[in-house]
């Protein structure tokens, strides 16, 4: 007897039948094993960050700020090494889109000053977390990484340890009270240190911003050189939505025993981190 022809349309109708009957089995397999459990339902993606793009960063900050920054740029008397100066020098990018930076560094007679500036935008590649999430969890281990000291208490919120009975006088710190002055820095009643003597040690120590983008923070280290000159890093970072802006900004003083002044390097790096924040509109 000769054999029917194979006819694939029919086997494919014969699935579709027998995929029917066992669908409702109780075995929990699901006809949609694409989405299971919640057929014909889309997880909606997260919210894309508010930046698409990056700053120019060598034209980020301006000449006026950089007259302040780094003394002695004006006086370059080379007209083409000024404006070389100024110019500043990018960093290597491969992708400006998500990572750009710039550093600038002048000598003068009285010390060596360096700037560097970062941009870094945030791109989440989960469907499920965010650019800013992203960004906020990145900038999370960049404070880590910072290792900010403790707050220190002040003397009005100070416990009754710290009172009169205790043995200590009135207003003056225990012998085992944390260090207030910023990493590696002179004690406050060190001129060098602070000059004017306007600010506290804990207004200059290391520590978080909550005027500077949607979180930031300042850190203070003076290098440990030995015999040779001290240097001094304030580094202020912080976030707005999903880009993230680091400024590290040092000074080297020519001379032995002068130490740079905390006081002014903070302010000045602070002042720049609040106008690439507003250029930014964060």
């Amino acid at each position: 007897m000769q054999r029917k022809a194979y006819v694939p349309g029919a086997a494919a109708f014969l699935a579709v039948l027998l995929a029917g009957c066992t669908g409702g089995s109780g075995d929990g397999a699901t006809a949609d094993d694409s989405n299971p459990g919640q057929p014909g339902v889309t997880t909606e993606a997260a919210e894309p960050g508010k930046y698409r793009t990056l700053p120019e960063p060598c034209g980020a900050v301006g000449n006026k700020t950089l007259d302040s920054l780094l003394p002695g740029i004006e006086e370059i008397p080379d007209e083409a090494q000024r404006d070389k100066a100024y110019k500043g020098e990018p960093t290597l990018a491969y992708d400006t889109d998500r990572k750009v930076g710039c550093r600038w560094k002048v000598e003068s007679a009285e010390a060596t000053h360096h700037l560097f500036v970062d941009f870094e935008r945030v791109v989440s590649y989960d469907n499920a977390v965010s650019d800013d999430s992203q960004a906020e969890q990145l900038f999370a281990k960049q404070v880590e990484a910072a290792d900010l000291p403790e707050p220190v208490v002040s003397e009005s919120a100070s416990s009754p340890s710290s009172s009169p009975e205790s043995g200590s006088p009135s207003g003056a710190p225990s012998s085992g009270s944390p260090s207030a002055t910023p990493s590696g820095s002179a004690p406050s009643g060190d001129a060098s240190s602070s000059p004017s003597g306007s600010a506290t040690p804990t207004d200059l120590q290391p520590r978080l911003l909550d005027d500077l983008g949607d979180e930031g923070y300042v850190d203070d280290e003076l290098s440990d050189s030995g015999s040779t000159a001290k240097q001094r890093t304030v580094t202020v970072a912080f976030r707005t939505s999903n880009v993230m802006v680091t400024i590290e900004y040092a000074e080297q003083s020519a001379t032995l025993g002068v130490v740079p002044d905390s006081e002014e390097m903070q302010d000045m790096a602070r002042k720049l981190a609040s106008q690439l924040a507003d250029s930014l509109g964060g």
